[in-house]
């Protein structure tokens, strides 16, 4: 972590978080401490996708947690809410995140639709119907919708790709909720201002492309932003094919005041490619 990369945000009008999990599962094994101080040194006012017991650190370095972890073991976007059968476990689990997030007075908590199998770990189960799926999804969305609006704390579906099979964070074939028109359908369908879209800028790429216009689109779903270079979920520098500054500038048009989250795998030193993500999103 050399002062010398190290780059402060200079404008600030995107407000960035960084994935605990990139920069510790995926990267260069950063604790949560490490990854505190690099925020600092950076401007990143957050690190996400981290349980409740991680939020005292936050608080001590002056930082927030965008996004909450739903609180499922594992991969949490495995069971998901299509599957009646995860919803008492899911429903619990996320109305917990919920309450310690309003305490702590962070913004949001992540949500899945989850893979489509009756036993989401084995595809030989059988399907569920996309229709049954969307309609479990609604049901689930809106119990738990009652819950973050009393809270103030916002629940954000997550559509993840299902085309890359290269690697178990790259893509998710199996995942349900993989096209971004039936995601936002869902949240529509549940019709709460506490229920929004994580727009995960890689994965639209990678199923439906055309980003900048659906962030126009959808720009009163848009809870939360991820951003990661497409192909390979890399570092979003210019060996990628995605414009990010373009994607802040359109976000800044929509007047999106959320945060955006750095959520690529690192493929080279983790602090000169957060630095120079920092920088091409600091638009």
């Amino acid at each position: 972590m050399s002062e010398a990369t190290a780059k402060p945000v200079v404008n600030g009008r995107i407000k960035q978080s960084m994935a605990f999990w990139s920069f510790n599962v995926a990267g260069e094994k950063w604790d949560l401490q490490q990854q505190c101080d690099v925020a600092k040194k950076l401007g990143i006012t957050s690190i996400e996708v981290l349980e409740p017991e991680d939020f005292p650190t936050l608080k001590k370095n002056g930082l927030v947690c965008a996004l909450t972890s739903n609180g499922m073991p594992g991969a949490p976007f495995v069971k998901g809410l299509n599957n009646l059968a995860y919803h008492d476990e899911i429903i619990t689990r996320t109305k917990a995140a919920i309450d310690a997030s309003e305490i702590a007075g962070f913004p949001n908590v992540i949500a899945f639709t989850g893979y489509k199998w009756r036993d989401a770990e084995d595809p030989s189960s059988g399907e569920i119907s996309f229709e049954e799926g969307a309609k479990n999804c609604v049901a689930g969305l809106k119990t738990l919708a009652t819950h973050a609006e009393k809270a103030g704390v916002t629940i954000c579906l997550e559509m993840l790709n299902t085309r890359d099979d290269t690697h178990p964070m790259k893509g998710h074939p199996g995942y349900q909720g993989d096209d971004m028109d039936d995601v936002a359908d869902i949240i529509k369908q549940v019709g709460s201002p506490q229920v929004k879209l994580l727009f995960d800028i890689y994965h639209v790429q990678v199923m439906n492309g055309d980003v900048i216009r659906r962030i126009k689109q959808y720009a009163d779903l848009i809870g939360h932003v991820h951003v990661a270079g497409n192909p390979g979920r890399c570092e979003i520098d210019d060996s990628q094919e995605i414009n990010f500054p373009g994607c802040m500038k359109a976000l800044l048009d929509i007047g999106y005041d959320g945060f955006v989250g750095q959520e690529y795998i690192p493929t080279r030193d983790a602090m000169e490619g957060l630095t120079e993500a920092v920088k091409l999103c600091d638009v």
